[in-house]
Formats: structure tokens, C-alpha cells, sequence
């Protein structure tokens, strides 16, 4: 039974920070992709960033470089750091794992965790 639970979700005011992470159990995630989306109330869920196994390919929206980072910790953490952060990146965040398919499309993804709210204040 694969896992993925996220967690470092919380309040924080505009230009604060938060790091999430996300730690998968089940099985060795050494071939797959690792993302984040994020998904707001009334809107689409968006691709965050990816990760591959070694942690040497990462993918992120021009939009978020600069503010966001994703980090691969080990074999089966992956961390997403989040500065600057602005009340339009409220939204509740989600771990994904990927075997094939485009990182950028959330229908590659195999495995889901259960998301943790982002809430930023202005």
C-alpha cells in the first residue's frame, strides 16, 4: 500500500515562509517523480514543481521561481520551500508520485497524499 503524507501546512502573513514535506511509504520510490500541485477553492489544480529520483531534475513554473525550492531529502522525503509567500499561493497543496507522462499534467500521477492547507494573510 503506497503512502504519501504531507505535512507543514499552516497560517502565515504575507512575505512569511513555510517548508512542506511530504514522506512516502509502501515502497521504494527510487524511479519515480515526485511533485507538488496545489489546488485554490473554485480553480484547477496547478503544478508546483517535480523532482526526480536522484533529486538533480527539478521542474517549477517561471511564476514560482525564486520563491519556491524543491528538495529531494532522501529515498523517500521531498521537501518544498515556500518564501515570499503572497495570498495567491493560498491553496491546499498536494504530494504526487509519478512513474510516466509529463510532470506538468496532475494525470501522470499515481499516488496522491491527502494535502495540506496553505493559508496566507494580507
Amino acid at each position: 500500500q503506497v503512502q504519501l503524507v504531507e505535512s507543514g501546512g499552516g497560517l502565515v502573513q504575507a512575505g512569511g515562509s513555510l517548508r512542506l514535506s511530504c514522506a512516502a511509504s509502501g515502497q521504494t520510490f527510487s524511479n519515480y517523480v515526485m511533485g507538488w500541485f496545489r489546488q485554490a477553492p473554485g480553480k484547477e489544480r496547478e503544478f508546483v514543481a517535480s523532482i526526480n529520483w536522484s533529486g538533480r531534475v527539478t521542474r517549477m513554473p517561471d511564476s514560482l521561481k525564486g520563491r519556491f525550492t524543491i528538495s529531494r531529502d532522501n529515498a523517500k522525503t521531498i521537501s518544498l520551500q515556500m518564501n515570499s509567500l503572497k495570498p495567491e499561493d493560498t491553496a491546499v497543496y498536494y504530494c504526487a508520485a509519478s512513474t510516466a507522462g509529463s510532470d506538468y499534467d496532475p494525470r501522470s500521477y499515481e499516488y496522491w497524499g491527502q494535502g495540506t492547507q496553505v493559508t496566507v494573510s494580507s
